[in-house]
């Protein structure tokens, strides 16, 4: 059976098991909020696939690169708040792109568009 990305699946055992870590390990994590496992009706955890690839990250920036789990949470917020960025980023450029393929604005205007602040603004020269 395949399970989307984000479907809560496996129990801590099995991604201990999976990871070759000790369930405390995992536990911790969740203690310091640098994971949030579902729960069961019956409280059990249960993490999705991509937790566990969450869990791959953590291990390797503790493991391989030497970060602590202070540096952990740092580098996790900061990977969210990239992630947002660039998809706005993403949006943005097919907007702009939208604006100039309908030629609602001519190629020697510059066309700047700011979210949530501005609507599109076109400055003449």
């Amino acid at each position: 059976m395949i399970h989307k990305y984000d479907e809560p699946v496996y129990l801590i055992s099995i991604v201990a098991k999976i990871l070759d870590i000790h369930p405390q390990t995992l536990r911790q994590y969740e203690r310091e909020n640098l994971i949030c496992p579902s729960r069961s009706n019956g409280r059990i955890r249960l993490y999705s696939e991509r937790d566990v690839d969450k869990i791959k990250l953590i291990l390797r920036l503790t493991r391989e690169l030497g970060v602590n789990l202070a540096g952990v949470d740092i580098i996790l917020r900061l990977k969210i708040n990239v992630d947002e960025m660039e998809k706005e980023i993403a949006e943005l450029r097919h907007e702009v792109n939208c604006a100039q393929n309908s030629h609602s604005v001519s190629p020697d205007k510059a066309l700047v568009t700011t979210r949530s602040v501005y609507e599109m603004i076109i400055f003449k020269d």
